[in-house]
């Protein structure tokens, strides 16, 4: 597994002060989650986005002040939708200093032999995804995954399972995979989304738009609606991200409603 960086990246230090922000916080989630350790080689999911491009680069910025060793690597699944894709997520990546490896899969043409009417082709394109880099990381070496979801993106889903799926739950910053396998890792999950759109400008980062067929779902007008009841409270409570984050981290068992959980809450 070869170093992922060049040029700009070989530095060693943020090269500004949001940099230095969204460092600190990817810092933090690593801490206190140990997301990464000594000898790891991580599987890095790259779609092309400004949120997989600021992990990368970010990645690459701790490795290199990291107490001890560890690997990136950045792979683009290339599911056949746009023909264009992987040459020009690869290209802009290189800009940056960043090497990633475009690795094509049927996936298009899987998904198109397999929907059933009225079935959501989102859903099975990201299964499909999700179990090729599965497959890849204990093939490549790698004990981890690292995915790019921030904190956005888990408020959203929390939301989402509390009003439309009856269920307590977020995203994980860690979770093993059900076939023992894989780690799966969310460094960014401290990470607001305004910011990382505010670093892709700042490092002149374009996002790579991957042409695709199908229309955004239900799901996806769902998820609309809870980010914007996030925003509206953003206006006047600017700090709404911030206290659902430490809400996540101070759950009181006690004071749900789960027979299955524990009536044991000394805190």
């Amino acid at each position: 597994m070869t170093d992922v960086a060049s040029g700009e990246q070989g530095r060693g230090k943020p090269r500004s002060d949001l940099e230095h922000l969204i460092m600190r916080r990817v810092g933090q989630a690593i801490g206190d989650h140990r997301l990464i350790e000594a000898g790891d080689r991580i599987l890095v999911a790259v779609s092309g986005g400004k949120d997989s491009f600021a992990l990368l680069s970010l990645l690459e910025l701790h490795r290199r002040r990291f107490e001890h060793h560890f690997e990136l690597l950045p792979v683009f699944v290339d599911a056949g939708w746009d023909p264009t894709a992987g040459p020009r997520v690869k290209e802009r990546m290189a800009a940056q200093g960043l090497e990633v490896e475009v690795i094509s899969r049927g996936i298009k043409q899987c998904v198109e032999d397999k929907l059933r009417p009225g079935s959501n082709p989102c859903a099975l394109c990201a299964r499909l995804r999700r179990g090729f880099l599965y497959d890849l990381a204990p093939e490549r070496g790698c004990n981890k995954i690292a995915l790019g979801h921030h904190l956005d993106d888990t408020l959203e889903t929390l939301l989402l399972n509390l009003f439309f799926t009856g269920q307590l739950k977020a995203m994980p910053t860690s979770l093993r995979s059900d076939d023992g396998r894989n780690t799966v890792i969310r460094p960014l999950l401290y990470v607001e989304d305004a910011l990382l759109k505010q670093y892709a400008i700042e490092c002149d980062f374009e996002p790579v738009s991957v042409a695709c067929p199908y229309v955004t779902g239900k799901t996806e007008m769902q998820r609309e609606q809870v980010r914007r009841l996030i925003e509206g409270m953003a206006d006047s409570h600017p700090r709404v991200r911030r206290s659902m984050l430490a809400a996540l981290k101070h759950v009181r068992p006690s004071h749900l409603l789960d027979h299955a959980l524990s009536r044991d809450d000394s805190g």
